[in-house]
């Protein structure tokens, strides 16, 4: 299973890397051709807005997977662990509902988009919008395994806090706050 995570993890990486290098060469490429030559590549403009949607859309499967998205734990912190049980079941529900919603407008957009041709390159716009649809089952997929952990009793703090720190900023474990490390100087506390 820890080889099968990996290979998707590459995979989405590799697709992200991939689409930003497209990109850039796109558009860069385009740039150059209108300033120096005036003309230019008449599908990049299009291939490049594809490329941007499925480099945001793979990126967020990836950022849910590592805890990247912004998040508010001010009060998650402070409360007791059954506190944190209810607020990450409540916050994995809600957004297991928001990627249900994404999914049925993303699948219906994609139906649309079948008999719908890009006019410069020709290709479906339901790749356009058949993107969400990943991204709204990979984002469900990371919910409903941790949703699992938590209900199986097997989640640890970070799965119940559920946002990771930037390494601006060091920041005060869960476990400290419910010891009464607040009490403490900071000297104290190293």
């Amino acid at each position: 299973m820890k080889s099968f995570d990996k290979f998707l993890t590459r995979m989405m990486n590799g697709i992200i890397v991939v689409s930003l290098a497209l990109m850039v060469i796109m558009v860069f490429s385009n740039v150059v051709l209108r300033y120096a030559f005036n003309s230019g590549i008449t599908a990049s403009e299009e291939l490049s807005r594809l490329f941007f949607l499925w480099l945001i859309f793979v990126g967020a499967i990836v950022a849910m997977r590592e805890r990247a998205h912004l998040g508010v734990d001010t009060l998650v912190v402070r409360l007791p662990r059954a506190g944190r049980i209810f607020c990450a079941l409540l916050s994995n529900a809600l957004m297991l509902w928001v990627c249900y919603l994404f999914f049925v407008g993303s699948w219906r957009q994609t139906l649309v988009g079948w008999g719908t041709l890009k006019p410069a390159t020709g290709i479906p716009m339901a790749f356009h919008y058949g993107v969400g649809l990943i991204m709204s089952v990979g984002v469900a997929i990371i919910l409903i395994g941790n949703t699992w952990r938590i209900l199986r009793g097997q989640a640890n703090e970070t799965d119940l806090i559920q946002v990771v720190e930037s390494e601006d900023s060091p920041a005060e474990t869960p476990e400290h706050e419910s010891v009464g490390a607040t009490d403490r100087s900071p000297a104290d506390r190293g």
